[in-house]
């Protein structure tokens, strides 16, 4: 993920987001490539976005919602994970044909609005997201 992608997919937000969110774009080790918080968005939406973007990353799942999913929410089951994980769906895995290269994570509307942006976002960046999506 270099940061023009990057940087195309945090436009891409700003372009189609119906509000305030925050946008990070990481790369494979869910490390922030690239991130903003839009005027208007609350602060901890930042780092939610930035929770999200790194599980999507680093997680054997490609978005949160499907790992949010596959716990099922069993407390057990949470706990097993890393704690920086987010379960709450806008972490998107971007992928260049089967090859995962990093994710994008947004926070600040509904969970299924701020995954369709990570797709948005994705997809802007010439990347794929998960089928689907």
């Amino acid at each position: 993920m270099t940061h023009d992608r990057a940087l195309a997919a945090i436009h891409a937000v700003l372009e189609a987001a119906a509000g305030p969110v925050s946008v990070v774009v990481v790369d494979t080790h869910g490390e922030v490539v690239a991130g903003l918080a839009m005027d208007g968005a609350a602060r901890d939406t930042y780092e939610n976005a930035r929770r999200k973007a790194y599980t999507a990353a680093r997680s054997d799942v490609s978005t949160t919602g499907a790992l949010a999913d596959k716990v099922g929410g069993a407390p057990t089951e949470l706990a097993s994970f890393d704690p920086q994980f987010s379960f709450f769906r806008g972490g998107v895995a971007a992928f260049d044909g089967a090859v995962r290269v990093g994710a994008v994570g947004v926070s600040g509307l509904p969970g299924p609005d701020d995954e369709a942006l990570a797709a948005t976002a994705i997809r802007a960046a010439g990347y794929e997201p998960p089928a689907g999506l």
